[in-house]
């Protein structure tokens, strides 16, 4: 069964930006796009471990802050020419509230 978790209103996360969540996991970042999706993934970029959470997001991607490697925002993959994959964590919007499945 899912565990659902209320983290901020969804105005808490900044348009085209991303805010952080810890958990026993470690830390989560959680972007909103210009047209207000909200996705999650684990705040490590798989290349060098760079806080993706600092990064550029652009459409439905974020760029890592440090070496530029660029990830799908709805899973977690790396784009193409670069291989890798973090981990993507599920989130919902009702009204205002954001909800991460943790």
């Amino acid at each position: 069964m899912a565990d659902w978790k209320m983290i901020c209103n969804i105005e808490d996360i900044p348009k085209l930006g991303s805010r952080v969540v810890k958990s026993a996991e470690g830390e989560i970042a959680v972007f909103r796009t210009s047209s207000d999706e909200v996705f999650a993934l684990r705040d490590k970029c798989p290349h060098k471990g760079g806080p993706l959470s600092q990064g550029i997001v652009h459409g439905t991607q974020v760029t890592c802050p440090l070496h530029s490697w660029k990830l799908h925002l709805d899973s977690g993959e790396v784009v193409a020419p670069d291989v890798g994959c973090v981990r993507r964590y599920p989130t919902r919007v009702d009204g205002n509230a954001v909800f991460l499945e943790i």
